[in-house]
C-alpha cells in the first residue's frame, strides 16, 4: 500500500512545539526542532545527559514533571516519545481534541503526524517517508544524500548570474581516505568548476569529477618540485574571476600548516569570496588509525603540534625546543622525517628522557600505511633502517608506548 501521508514542511520559527519523554528519542528529534528555530517545551520527569545539555544551553524549557491534561494548550506540533504507551495515547487524545498535529513514537501510524527520515544538502530539506518502514525511509533518504553529495544526483542548483563571482572554497580533504572528507567538503567539490589539488589531498575524489571539470596540480611536493604560493593564489583568483567556482582541494586541515589563510587573505585582497570548510587533520587522524591516541586519561595532559620544515636552531625557526623538551606530554611533529635526527637530538638534549616512545605513521589512512614503534634514544637508527618516508606523522611522547588490548 502507498503512503497515506501528506508532506508538508512547517514553519515553527518561533512557535510552541511540545516534546513528551526526555529520552532517547527526544535526544535524536530535538536537534532538528531547535534548529528549525521552534520555541521547544520539554515535558519529562528525566532527561538523558545529551538532552540536558540542551536545557543548559538555553535551547529549550524543561518542565521536569510528567504529561498532564492541558499541556497542549496554544501548542503547535507535539510529539509523544515518553516510554508508557498510556501516556502517548492520552497525549494524542489531547491532541486531537486542540487540533494539534502529533508525532507518536511508540506506534507511528496512531499518531496524526509521521517524522519522515531527512537530511540536508546545500540548502535543500529531503524527507522520505515509507508507510510504516522507518529502515526503509532511512535507506532511501541515505542513498538520495550519498548522490547529491557525489554529483551523481541532479541538485538543481541555478548558475550563478553573469558577473557575479562564485568565488573559492577552501576545502580541507582529510588525512588522505577519501571517504575522511566532510560531508560539506565532497559537496562542494561535485560543484566545482576547477579543482586546484595538493599531493596529499584525496587523489580517488578526481575520478568522480565531471570530464569538464579543469584539475590544476598545485604539485606541493616537500623537498622537490614545487607551484609557488603566488602562482597558486593567482590561479585561484584568475579562474573566480572569470566566473567559475573554484575548488581549493588540501591534505589534512587547510589551517595546519597549510598555507590556507595565505589563499584566503590574497582572495580578499582580490575581492573573491571565500568559504572555509575545514577538514580532519593528519595530526591528530593519522595516528589514531594507527592506534596512537594523542592523549590519554592519566598519561597526557597537553598536544602540541610542531612543524618539521626547518630544524631547531636555524633562524627562521619559531619553535621554543628546549621548553618541548621539558614537556611531560605530547609531540605530533609534521613534515618532520628528513629532519629526525635534529629534533631528536634537541629534545635528547633539552632533558626529554632517552626511553620516551615514538610512534611514526607513513601514509595514514591509506592502503600503504605502515606504522614504526621506538625510542627517542633510537628511532633515528629505527627509521633509517626501515626506510621511513614522508609523508609521515610522528609522535613522541609516553602515549606511543600505549598498545591496544589483544582480544583472547
Amino acid at each position: 500500500m502507498d503512503d497515506p501521508h501528506y508532506l508538508s514542511g512547517l514553519q515553527l520559527t518561533g512557535r510552541r512545539v511540545v516534546m513528551f519523554g526526555g529520552g532517547s528519542v527526544a535526544q535524536r528529534r530535538l536537534p532538528r526542532l531547535i534548529r528549525a528555530g521552534a520555541r521547544v517545551e520539554l515535558v519529562s520527569p528525566h532527561t538523558t545527559p545529551s538532552v540536558q545539555g540542551m536545557v543548559d544551553a538555553g535551547e529549550l524549557v524543561w518542565h521536569e514533571r510528567r504529561y498532564s491534561e492541558g499541556d497542549l494548550k496554544d501548542a503547535w506540533y507535539a510529539l509523544a516519545c515518553t516510554d508508557d504507551a498510556e501516556v502517548n495515547a492520552a497525549i494524542c487524545a489531547e491532541a486531537e481534541r486542540e487540533r494539534v498535529f502529533c508525532v507518536r513514537a511508540d506506534e507511528g501510524e496512531s499518531g496524526s503526524a509521521v517524522t519522515p527520515a531527512s537530511g540536508r544538502h546545500g540548502g535543500l530539506l529531503v524527507g522520505v517517508l515509507s508507510g510504516g518502514e522507518p529502515l526503509r525511509s532511512a535507506a532511501v533518504r541515505d542513498s538520495i544524500l550519498d548522490g547529491l553529495h557525489a554529483g551523481t544526483v541532479e541538485d538543481g542548483r541555478r548558475p550563478h548570474p553573469d558577473g557575479t563571482l562564485p568565488g573559492v572554497a577552501l576545502v580541507g580533504g582529510g588525512p588522505g581516505d577519501p571517504e575522511l572528507i566532510t560531508v560539506r567538503g565532497r559537496r562542494l567539490l561535485a560543484r566545482a568548476d576547477v579543482v586546484v589539488v595538493d599531493r596529499l589531498a584525496p587523489r580517488e575524489l578526481l575520478d568522480e569529477l565531471a570530464p569538464e571539470v579543469e584539475i590544476v596540480d598545485a604539485a606541493k611536493i616537500p623537498y622537490g618540485r614545487a607551484a609557488s604560493q603566488d602562482v597558486i593564489n593567482s590561479t585561484l583568483i584568475d579562474r573566480a574571476k572569470e566566473g567559475k567556482f573554484v575548488v581549493r582541494l588540501k591534505g589534512g586541515d587547510p589551517y595546519l600548516f597549510g598555507r590556507g589563510f595565505e589563499e584566503v587573505l590574497a582572495c580578499a585582497e582580490a575581492g573573491v569570496p571565500v568559504t572555509m570548510v575545514p577538514g580532519i587533520t593528519s595530526a591528530f587522524a593519522v595516528p589514531a588509525v594507527a592506534d596512537v591516541p594523542v592523549t590519554h586519561r592519566g598519561v597526557a595532559h597537553e598536544v602540541v603540534v610542531v612543524s618539521g620544515h626547518v630544524a631547531p636552531g636555524d633562524d627562521r625557526s619559531l619553535v621554543d625546543w628546549d621548553l618541548l623538551a621539558r614537556m611531560r606530554g605530547t609531540i605530533v611533529l609534521m613534515m618532520g622525517v628528513e629532519r629526525l635526527p635534529q629534533f631528536a637530538k634537541a629534545l635528547l638534549d633539552g632533558g626529554r628522557p632517552a626511553d620516551t616512545p615514538v610512534a611514526i605513521v607513513e601514509d595514514g589512512t591509506m592502503r600503504t600505511q605502515r606504522a614504526l614503534r621506538s625510542t627517542l634514544d633510537t628511532v633515528v637508527t629505527d627509521a633509517a633502517a626501515s626506510g621511513v618516508r614522508p609523508p609521515a606523522v610522528i609522535v613522541i611522547g609516553p602515549v606511543a608506548g600505549l598498545a591496544q588490548p589483544q582480544s583472547s
